[in-house]
């Protein structure tokens, strides 16, 4: 949590730090309130970081040639308590017993920041927490201004059910709507996300349709071609090692996984298609969520469970993983006749596809934002894994033009 500010240092910084988007926003939206909780949390911590980021001297911590480990002696140790109190991750007033020594009460507060700001929270200053503490707090007040933007434009209406998935945070957060008690998620989880820069998963807006359970995987054409035909190439029976068949393009099952000259050959040529089968070791795992978007995306099981545990979750090829997905398909189909989660647990250990068209309207929104701020004030910062806040900067100053 931020600490208090001085009202008068505060009106100060109004005066001298009016940012470049904030201006754009206000000409724009000069009478709108932005009808989300998301929006006035952002204008608030925006407020108190533009005055943290006027009265920071800008001195950068010092370097080491291995990680500060807890229980070191590390010379920029009161350099790195006077900005974590200033920041609100150590309690105000704390003063260590030795001025130099990394231990205690300030190995938590290093930690409490590295949750913050999407980082392994081992306590551990390495070459990437060092680089987050010496981020400059007017480049804070940046990523808060340019998340307060996309607030602004409205990615989804608070009123309705939604599934918010924020890329750079690797986070999805589900929201019952109007009738939910507050506006806090109902259901929150880790995502995989598209890989930078090549993979990268879309930006959108668009509504859920359709659960299936025990999917198929149709393998696309890209992958088929660039990464899997390699195996098959070195071992025929990979296809079948890795449960998989091929179909024609009508969709008929062609052969019995073993790979003929003839078939290899049609491989190649996209005339035959790989298709994984059902089951526990499908790529999509036990359950698929489908959207319609241009792209070809959706969201998904895995059984690579081990993702999760990876500190930056950028590692698909566009689609999305999720952390629980018998919560969020129980969630999906809460209400819903005939699907209780004692059926949601059942359809995904079964023996056989079944997909359900979703009755109730819920949003599905994947945004951007490098800035995030908790119900309970606490603010947490991403990296720009996409670039995304450069482009949305090279947009607004071209309306400025």
């Amino acid at each position: 949590m931020i600490m208090s500010l001085k009202p008068v240092v505060t009106t100060l910084i109004f005066l001298t730090l009016a940012c470049t988007v904030f201006r754009v926003g206000q000409a724009r939206d000069q009478s709108l309130t932005v009808p989300v909780d998301e929006y006035d949390r952002t204008l608030r911590a925006l407020h108190q970081y533009r005055v943290l980021a006027s009265e920071d001297d800008g001195a950068l911590l010092e370097a080491t040639e291995e990680p500060v480990e807890p229980g070191d002696h590390y010379a920029d140790t009161p350099r790195l308590i006077r900005l974590l109190w200033r920041i609100g991750d150590l309690p105000a007033g704390f003063f260590p017993d030795d001025s130099e020594l990394y231990e205690g009460e300030l190995v938590t507060a290093v930690k409490r920041f590295q949750s913050r700001h999407g980082l392994e929270p081992d306590g551990r200053i390495d070459t990437t927490t060092l680089e987050q503490l010496n981020t400059p707090l007017r480049a804070r007040v940046r990523q808060l201004e340019l998340a307060l933007e996309r607030w602004r434009r409205r990615p989804y209406d608070p009123a309705r059910p939604a599934i918010v998935l924020n890329v750079p945070e690797f986070r999805l957060r589900a929201f019952g709507g109007a009738n939910a008690a507050g506006h806090d998620p109902e259901l929150e989880m880790k995502v995989v996300v598209g890989e930078a820069p090549d993979h990268k998963s879309p930006i959108l807006r668009s509504q859920l349709e359709t659960v299936i359970f025990l999917p198929y995987w149709n393998v696309p054409a890209s992958i088929q071609h660039v990464e899997l035909l390699p195996e098959i190439k070195q071992d025929r029976s990979w296809v079948s090692a890795n449960h998989f068949e091929m179909v024609t393009r009508q969709g008929e099952v062609a052969g019995d996984g073993r790979v003929s000259d003839d078939m290899l050959s049609e491989l190649g040529t996209g005339k035959l298609q790989l298709r994984q089968k059902p089951g526990p070791k499908n790529t999509l795992g036990l359950v698929k969520f489908v959207f319609p978007n241009e792209y070809g995306v959706y969201m998904h099981d895995t059984s690579a469970r081990w993702l999760f545990d990876r500190e930056r979750r950028d590692l698909s090829h566009g689609c999305i993983r999720v952390e629980k997905p018998e919560d969020l398909a129980d969630w999906v189909l809460r209400g819903q006749s005939g699907w209780s989660r004692d059926r949601v647990v059942e359809a995904m250990q079964g023996t056989e596809s079944i997909s359900v068209k979703v009755k109730r309207p819920i949003q599905v929104v994947l945004m951007y934002a490098t800035a995030v701020v908790m119900s309970n004030g606490e603010v947490r910062f991403f990296r720009d894994i996409y670039g995304e806040d450069q482009a949305l900067e090279m947009e607004l100053a071209a309306q400025r033009k």
